[in-house]
């Protein structure tokens, strides 16, 4: 059993002050992972705290079937999903009051100079599943059979999915000037 494994365990004992350890390991990954899935650092800060808020109230319910990494990304998974759909309702009603778009605010601004332009763009294409997939394969490095856990799927389908997924985003990216600039670096595009 590993130190985060062993500290989960603790925390389902009773020793509350042992999830600091699990906050400490997991907060700046799943800040991560929620900025590229939301695109916003803002509603990324907001959504790690209310994820590790549910993985504590949850703590009980997990099982060392799977990881508690693939556990707790699966929580953050469905709460940026949750919140994206909950933008997009927003952005529908917010639409039939404003013919015009707002302009972009400062931080708005900034986020977009933040996450690569061409990469913002190419996975703003994607399909949510598809921008998961590669969000967690790519930037949070997680293996195949991890990411199969987080998503319920099996492990050679989610392995088909990204091949075809990665296929997808090179198209798009080659579609525009300078397609793997962002990158730096096309054996990634590749990453098997």
């Amino acid at each position: 059993m590993d130190g985060i494994e062993h500290t989960v365990v603790r925390v389902q004992a009773g020793e509350v002050e042992s999830f600091a350890l699990i906050v400490e390991a997991y907060q700046k990954p799943i800040y991560g992972y929620c900025c590229r899935l939301l695109g916003s650092r803002t509603e990324a800060e907001d959504a790690v705290q209310d994820i590790l808020v549910k993985a504590y109230q949850h703590i009980g319910t997990y099982r060392p079937i799977a990881s508690f990494s693939s556990w707790l990304y699966k929580i953050a998974y469905h709460h940026c999903l949750s919140l994206i759909r909950k933008r997009q309702r927003h952005l529908k009603i917010m639409a039939l009051f404003q013919p015009d778009p707002p302009a972009e605010s400062p931080e708005q601004l900034m986020d977009r100079y933040i996450f690569n332009e061409h990469l913002s763009l190419a996975l703003l294409k994607l399909k949510m599943d598809e921008r998961n997939l590669l969000v967690l394969r790519i930037f949070e490095e997680q293996s195949f059979p991890e990411i199969a856990e987080i998503l319920d799927k099996n492990t050679d389908a989610v392995k088909k999915k990204y091949r075809r997924t990665i296929t997808k985003l090179g198209k798009i990216l080659h579609a525009h000037k300078g397609g793997t600039e962002w990158w730096g670096n096309e054996a990634l595009l590749k990453r098997k």
